[in-house]
């Protein structure tokens, strides 16, 4: 089959000027571009002065864990809308791959935010059978990390001790055969179990692996808020401590190390943007190779206990509703926690509290006390406990539209969406226009140029992460392209539960959408495994 794409305006995703001309597309790769092209073709497709660049390239998703679903279409859908075709899978440190058949602690893989289940079409403990699981079986492609919570979870389950000499060497040796098998990098996640119990030594050896094969480690930290529970409440801001942490684990080496999610949970915390980014640049001074990733969103997906201290989770839930830990819980979380994070119970909204209780979804804490007359803070928790502490929220702010455009400019920063699609209750924005809103700021003026824009989701992205043969506009590469309206995403509302600009989407050489239609029956087989290389 051969597609002639005429009159498009053209980027590459070198970070050049775009140009316009034509692409020829052959099977599942691309067969030419440049000026007035006279190639027969099957169909011939008029761009109009469209712009065209290689498929966006997510680079930090979970999507690893909704390839492996049986009817995975509804959960990549919202991506390929607004533009998506790959994406860089397995971060913080909760991949669906990399840990022992045999192990007794396949239940714990993914942290308790994701796992396996009757919903998968089977259990893949390494990137081989991963690979060979989703090839030409879902609608886009996936690139995997090796998570360090996945490999230790399987050694050691949750507990939270030291690993010993054994433990450890079979942890990195299910990492290290994740990287020979194609795994593009490796993942921490200090901030859930059971990476959180790792002291830098441990990190230190995952970090010193990532370098030998020469892939990026990303890193959720261990904070992103100027306080937590995990570091002493008074003197320097948490995250800033988070990312000492990381500056001990790569001296001396060249790792490329990607610190995940730039954000700033609290206004408390944006005064620290500064510092973050002057110990990225000094690290890369000092020969690490640090990049970090942000989405275009103020707010943020969590659980709802975040705010929690582990004192008060680890109570049995008749104990934590006692006068005593109640009132005790009241001192720290509303006089120091909230108080120092800049956050308010109007900031944190209820996206999914349970079956039955649809009714409170998309409200904030504030508004339910009030329609409760009951105080906050008794409201949170009372909401807490009807959830089993399981709820799920949407809060902010993580950021603003200052800090956004200002770190979109920088030069070692990548774009993603950190976001999946949710069976219930209220999804995180990030899944619809998160790609047009970084063009849109572009657009208007607000952003990175045009170039550097689609470069850092595109072919800066394949860069990164070795990935071959993609994120480029250039013969022989695949056919992943996204056509797109600048004039429109230049006049669009963002923030309306839906993609905005996007106009034709190619994944492997296929049409899946043209103006707003999907072509599903295509979409069971687009997707291709991507080994890095």
């Amino acid at each position: 089959m051969r597609t002639l794409l005429k009159n498009g305006k053209i980027y590459d995703g070198t970070g050049s000027e775009p140009f316009v001309g034509d692409v020829l597309v052959e099977d599942d790769k691309i067969a030419a571009v440049g000026p007035n092209l006279e190639e027969a073709a099957d169909e011939t497709i008029d761009l109009g002065g469209l712009s065209l660049s290689s498929g966006f390239f997510d680079a930090h998703s979970h999507n690893d864990w909704f390839a492996i679903k049986k009817e995975p279409l509804k959960y990549f859908e919202p991506f390929i809308r607004q533009g998506a075709t790959s994406f860089i899978t397995g971060n913080c440190g909760l991949s669906a791959v990399g840990f022992e058949a045999d192990s007794p602690n396949v239940d714990k893989i993914g942290g308790g935010l994701f796992g396996y289940g009757d919903d998968k079409t089977g259990v893949y403990p390494t990137v081989k059978s991963f690979f060979e699981a989703i090839d030409r079986k879902m609608p886009c492609n996936i690139a995997t990390l090796v998570g360090h919570c996945s490999a230790r979870a399987s050694v050691a389950g949750y507990d939270s001790r030291e690993l010993n000499p054994e433990e450890k060497k079979r942890m990195l040796d299910i990492m290290e055969q994740g990287l020979k098998d194609g795994a593009c990098g490796l993942s921490l996640g200090m901030m859930y179990l059971p990476g959180r119990f790792a002291k830098v030594a441990e990190t230190r050896d995952v970090a010193l692996l990532a370098e030998k094969y020469d892939r990026p480690l990303t890193v959720h930290p261990r904070a992103e808020s100027a306080i937590t529970m995990d570091y002493p409440m008074f003197g320097r801001a948490h995250n800033l401590r988070a990312l000492d942490e990381l500056v001990e684990m790569s001296k001396g080496t060249h790792l490329k190390l990607q610190y995940s999610h730039a954000i700033f949970v609290g206004t408390s915390t944006f005064k620290t943007k500064d510092e973050t980014h002057r110990i990225l640049d000094e690290l890369r001074e000092q020969g690490v190779d640090a990049w970090f990733d942000i989405y275009n969103e103020l707010v943020g997906v969590s659980v709802m206990t975040v705010f929690l201290p582990s004192w008060f989770m680890e109570l049995p839930p008749k104990e934590r509703l006692k006068p005593k830990n109640k009132m005790r819980l009241h001192l720290v979380f509303n006089k120091y926690i909230l108080k120092m994070l800049g956050f308010g119970f109007k900031d944190i909204r209820i996206a999914y509290l349970g079956p039955g209780l649809e009714e409170y979804e998309g409200k904030t804490v504030d508004q339910i006390a009030k329609e409760w007359k009951m105080s906050c803070y008794n409201t949170y928790l009372k909401l807490c406990e009807m959830s089993n502490f399981k709820a799920r929220v949407n809060m902010g702010p993580y950021s603003t539209n200052e800090i956004i455009e200002w770190q979109s400019k920088r030069d070692n920063v990548l774009y993603m969406t950190d976001a999946w699609v949710e069976d219930f209750g209220v999804q995180n924005p990030a899944i619809y226009d998160n790609f047009p809103k970084f063009i849109r700021c572009s657009l208007l003026g607000h952003g990175d140029t045009m170039p550097r824009t689609i470069r850092k989701m595109t072919g800066g992205v394949a860069d990164r992460f070795s990935i071959p043969e993609r994120g480029y506009v250039k013969p022989g590469y695949y056919a992943d392209l996204t056509v797109f309206d600048e004039a429109e995403m230049a006049a669009a509302t963002p923030d309306q539960t839906k993609s905005f600009g996007i106009s034709r989407v190619f994944i492997n050489g296929r049409q899946v959408l043209s103006d707003g239609v999907l072509d599903t029956e295509a979409l069971k087989t687009t997707g291709r495994a991507l080994p890095s290389k």
